[in-house]
């Protein structure tokens, strides 16, 4: 049987904001099982506390937020992605202000700071939204698809109409493993025109070369380079699995994105909440065994 997770103790991860350029601070703290994962401002009168769900999201608009009466909180994904690829079910995550620290714009702070203190197995069985049908999402070009797998399986395809990026693909099953060498490190990029109309609104003044891929008309701006040709498509890898932690429970199924960002992501998992035909509850165990036999012939062509 496979059992609920969190980590053994607390850690911290200090940075800057991407939008106040202020030093910030984040603490995991272990939760109990059958919890979830929250979000609590520890600055705030009585700590409130905001569960990360699509039902609490409010904007998608080149981040993910979340928010409530009390508070929100921005560009959650990329700490997140690192829970969805370690399986870690209950968790809270403390902040001392409105902002997550951006570290160097990819999840390796967060997965470093995870991984340092180590996880542990809970007394609660996990329990999977276990996908049996293919559930589909469309806005225009964009598309979003989730289809049988007995694992959890990435597909990602981006085209952008600059030189640098292009068209990208990337197809991989995420575990603790391929996460933490494939996509972990991937960067967020930008474009200057957009960095330069966000600051011109006295947002993204913590943005720079040290936590971005900034690129302009023709080249990108960074120094070093890219960490991987396609480090775009990487990232946009890691945006989604911090997305798919808003379902609230862990996805087993094979995800397949072309051209979706935030906005597309958190349609989707509206779309599988509603439509409990084309999944189950499941707990990993003997029971499921004739489950996965039963779907181990889907594959994208019979879509």
């Amino acid at each position: 049987m496979f059992l609920q997770k969190t980590i053994r103790k607390k850690t911290v991860v200090t940075g800057i904001g991407i939008h106040s350029g202020d030093p910030c601070t984040l603490t995991f703290r272990p939760a109990p099982p059958d919890t979830g994962v929250y979000f609590i401002r520890s600055d705030l009168p009585g700590k409130p506390s905001l569960k990360v769900s699509a039902k609490n999201v409010q904007a998608t608009s080149h981040a993910t937020t979340v928010g409530g009466a009390a508070f929100s909180v921005a560009t959650i994904e990329h700490c997140l992605s690192a829970l969805s690829a370690l399986r870690i079910d209950n968790l809270f995550i403390e902040l001392d202000g409105p902002e997550i620290p951006i570290g160097d714009g990819s999840a390796r702070d967060f997965l470093r700071a995870l991984m340092a203190v180590g996880l542990v197995e809970q007394d609660q069985p996990r329990k999977y939204c276990y996908i049996t049908e293919p559930i589909y999402f469309s806005e225009g070009e964009k598309h979003a698809y989730v289809v049988p797998y007995h694992g959890l399986r990435l597909t990602v395809t981006i085209d952008f109409p600059h030189p640098k990026i292009g068209k990208q693909n990337i197809d991989i099953d995420i575990n603790e493993q391929s996460f933490g060498r494939d996509i972990a490190e991937a960067r967020t990029f930008g474009f200057m025109k957009d960095v330069q109309a966000l600051q011109a609104r006295g947002l993204a003044k913590g943005g720079s070369l040290d936590n971005a891929i900034v690129l302009d008309a023709e080249s990108i701006l960074n120094p070093e380079g890219v960490r991987w040709e396609d480090e775009f498509v990487r990232h946009k890898a890691l945006d989604a699995l911090g997305d798919l932690v808003t379902l609230e429970m862990p996805l087993m199924g094979h995800v397949v994105l072309y051209k979706a960002g935030h906005d597309v992501m958190n349609k989707l998992v509206k779309k599988i909440w509603e439509s409990p035909n084309s999944y189950r509850h499941v707990e990993l165990g003997a029971d499921i065994s004739e489950e996965v036999k039963r779907y181990a012939g889907w594959s994208l062509e019979q879509l």
